[in-house]
């Protein structure tokens, strides 16, 4: 699939003001990471698209361009199993390289452009935002659609296909992963990609799409992920994070990651995003999410 499958899902009103970017490509431990990007140099604030499971910088580009506004430089890595990045070992990823991967290139841009930096994380995207944000203490602003807690049983019945997988999940998949941590397996066969929006057109192209929702993930990484140690709320000293819930997602509904949001020691935000699915590309939410951007943006960017 290309950038432009997505794009026509914009609102009528977007279709001319989103950037399309240029691919840029970063070596990291033995990988060819894609990093798409929209070079602005004279702009005060740069904005950090962090993609979930099943996205990909191409999906997320055009609703994230239009978000971020104009005076925004915008960049996109490609985590590994997903996209345009070259991984070498599939099979071998692992939660935890997600997480070590986004911290040494937030270290690397930082050092190379000390410009204020937002990270936005989409869906499971919101808490390696929320994370990376805690580790490394180069972030200016968080932006998540989610946060999603794992170590909540809720929080887990929401992000497996079917709800009484969620519970033993953590258990059953780190008995398992010393024997079957390599097997892949398809993504959509573990999680609801139909409830990714609220137009079934956007739902099936992201299920279908090779380079997102079509991915085969090893079973070593879903326990990785599902076992995860995430920085605790009360614990994190990062930058302000700002929560830009969908209203109407069915998938992970907006009160789990309301919860997690309101123990955050930091100073918290919340923006809902009105009449928004999952993937967030419908109106008004995709207005009240810019406006949310452009706000947090002049935050950062003041001298």
């Amino acid at each position: 699939m290309d950038i432009d499958s997505y794009a026509r899902f914009l609102p009528e009103a977007y279709t001319a003001s989103w950037t399309r970017p240029v691919s840029t490509w970063w070596p990291w431990r033995g990988r060819t990471v894609h990093i798409a990007r929209a070079p602005v140099p004279d702009a005060s604030v740069r904005v950090m698209i962090v993609h979930g499971g099943g996205g990909y910088s191409g999906a997320l580009w055009p609703g994230a361009s239009v978000a971020a506004g104009e005076g925004v430089e915008v960049l996109a890595p490609d985590i590994p199993l997903y996209g345009d990045t070259v991984e070498p070992d599939p099979a071998g990823v692992r939660y935890d390289d997600w997480v070590t991967l986004l911290c040494d290139l937030v270290n690397a841009e930082r050092a190379a452009d000390p410009r204020p930096l937002i990270l936005f994380g989409a869906s499971m995207g919101g808490m390696l935002a929320y994370e990376v944000a805690a580790r490394t203490g180069q972030i200016s602003a968080v932006m998540a659609t989610c946060l999603l807690d794992l170590s909540d049983p809720q929080a887990r019945a929401a992000a497996t296909r079917f709800a009484w997988m969620g519970r033993p999940a953590p258990t059953l998949l780190r008995a398992v992963e010393p024997v079957l941590g390599r097997v892949r397996v398809p993504i959509r066969w573990l999680a609801d990609m139909r409830a990714m929006s609220t137009d079934p057109r956007l739902s099936r192209l992201c299920a279908s799409d090779p380079r997102g929702g079509g991915v085969r993930v090893p079973l070593g990484f879903l326990a990785d992920w599902m076992n995860y140690a995430h920085t605790a709320p009360e614990a994190y000293t990062g930058a302000p994070v700002t929560l830009v819930a969908p209203a109407a997602d069915t998938w992970t509904p907006p009160e789990l990651s309301i919860r997690f949001l309101q123990r955050i020691s930091a100073p918290t935000e919340l923006v809902m995003l009105k009449n928004c699915g999952h993937f967030p590309i419908e109106e008004p939410g995709l207005g009240h999410l810019r406006d949310a951007f452009i706000r947090v943006a002049a935050q950062v960017g003041q001298p």
